[in-house]
């Protein structure tokens, strides 16, 4: 995690600069993205909260994603990342929402994407996603790297912002 700490600073800091607030609703990175925010101190100014949407269950119960919303869309896409940015960003009040979506490994997910597949989206004033492809099949390693690219891509949107 200390490899996160100088990107979740700079978010830090420009969220705290412009009195915005994150929230935020991963999957395949298991809480390493809401955890690095909070590790800055004063995180209470910008972090509004998180979770870990990591099933079809937990979809539908943190984020009221329900089958009617998912006709004609795939998880593990930018556009669903894109969705689950929103509804975070929403449900709880923020200025910014961040989804983050993928398949860790050792093996591919259900949806026929490989290890190392992560999609990730910001919803705000502005809207983007990103899509990443390790390549590797290592578990710990592609979390860390998921992590690693969604607060980068954030700190790039929330730059692009101003």
């Amino acid at each position: 995690m200390e490899s996160l700490a100088p990107l979740a600073e700079k978010i830090a800091a420009l969220l705290i600069a412009r009195n915005e607030t994150i929230a935020v609703a991963e999957s395949s990175t298991g809480g390493l993205i809401a955890a690095a925010l909070l590790a800055v101190p004063g995180a209470s100014a910008y972090f509004i909260g998180g979770a870990v949407v990591y099933t079809k269950q937990s979809r539908a119960a943190l984020l009221g994603i329900g089958d009617a919303d998912m006709k004609g869309l795939r998880p593990s896409t930018e556009a669903y990342a894109l969705l689950g940015a929103r509804r975070v960003r929403d449900a709880m009040k923020a200025t910014w929402g961040l989804g983050e979506t993928g398949a860790t490994g050792p093996s591919g997910n259900r949806y026929g994407d490989a290890a190392g597949h992560s999609c990730i989206a910001v919803a705000g004033p502005l809207e983007r996603a990103v899509t990443l492809e390790t390549g590797s099949a290592d578990r710990a390693a592609n979390m860390q790297a998921f992590a690693k690219r969604a607060l980068e891509f954030l700190a790039d949107v929330l730059a692009a912002g101003r």
